[in-house]
């Protein structure tokens, strides 16, 4: 059977501070890239979106997915199901709730399988994606992750 390949990255100029995400899709001959940056994130949020909305972009649910990421946060958080407990105990403590859920949405009805790639390692798809997040995140991107900013203006107070 025919796979979808969905290859993603995440990039944060400081942590929080202007992020990216890139993404590199591919099925038969076809290759599809994306990318977005936002004015204020962390790497770990451009990273998860990265595989969302990956996911968002593809229109079937007939051929099965392999994600690769080098994000050992999103790899582990699924595969090893944290991300379900989570869930369960209302994502108390947990960062990214917003996130997570819009992916635990998205990736329903999919046959998904995950795999962790090493980062900066000379894979070409990964180093593609790098380039396309590190690049949306430099760019002075001006689009605003509200939740992000939401959140942290609700710890430390407006600016």
């Amino acid at each position: 059977m025919k796979k979808i390949k969905l290859f993603t990255d995440g990039s944060s100029r400081g942590n929080p501070g202007p992020g990216g995400y890139g993404i590199v899709l591919k099925f038969n001959e076809k290759e599809k890239e994306i990318s977005g940056g936002f004015r204020k994130t962390t790497n770990n949020r451009m990273e998860l979106l990265a595989v969302i909305i990956g996911l968002e972009s593809i229109k079937t649910k007939e051929h099965p997915i392999e994600i690769y990421s080098d994000s050992k946060y999103v790899i582990d958080s699924i595969t090893r199901r944290w991300v379900n407990n989570w869930k369960l105990k209302g994502f108390k403590g947990k960062k990214n709730k917003d996130l997570w859920l819009r992916y635990l949405d998205v990736q329903t009805n999919f046959n998904l399988t995950f795999h962790w790639v090493k980062g900066h390692a000379g894979h070409p798809e990964n180093e593609r994606c790098d380039v396309l997040a590190y690049n949306a995140a430099s760019n002075n991107p001006k689009e605003i992750d509200t939740e992000f900013e939401k959140a942290e203006s609700d710890l430390f107070g407006s600016d």
